[in-house]
């Protein structure tokens, strides 16, 4: 059971081109976000569709990975932890984000 803590797995869309980022000590980052979809009946018998966006980023060779084959509209699977940290914007107010640090990517769909 030790390796099922803080896992995440998810399976959807890229929302907009991956923006790669190579920093001064050599690292390269990669960030995007992606939609996963939950669909269901309402209790009229609609058909429904829930959308959430998720924070992606990745480093390294999974990064490279990233900016090498993945872009907007991709479907992609991801394996990584969920991570949270929060920062103070320009006007002082702190902000929180929540973030998806993947350590896997898989492509699929069609080429």
């Amino acid at each position: 059971m030790g390796t099922l803590k803080n896992h995440v797995q998810l399976i959807g869309n890229v929302g907009q081109d991956p923006t790669v980022t190579t920093l001064e000590n050599g690292k390269t980052v990669a960030k995007f976000p992606l939609a996963t979809n939950e669909h269901y009946k309402n209790a009229k018998g609609e058909k429904q569709t829930d959308t959430d966006w998720h924070n992606i980023v990745a480093w390294g060779k999974t990064a490279n990975i990233i900016e090498r084959y993945v872009t907007k509209g991709k479907e992609v699977a991801i394996a990584g932890k969920l991570t949270s940290r929060s920062y103070e914007d320009k006007n002082g107010t702190k902000r929180y984000v929540t973030e998806v640090v993947a350590s896997e990517v898989l492509l699929l769909g069609s080429k």
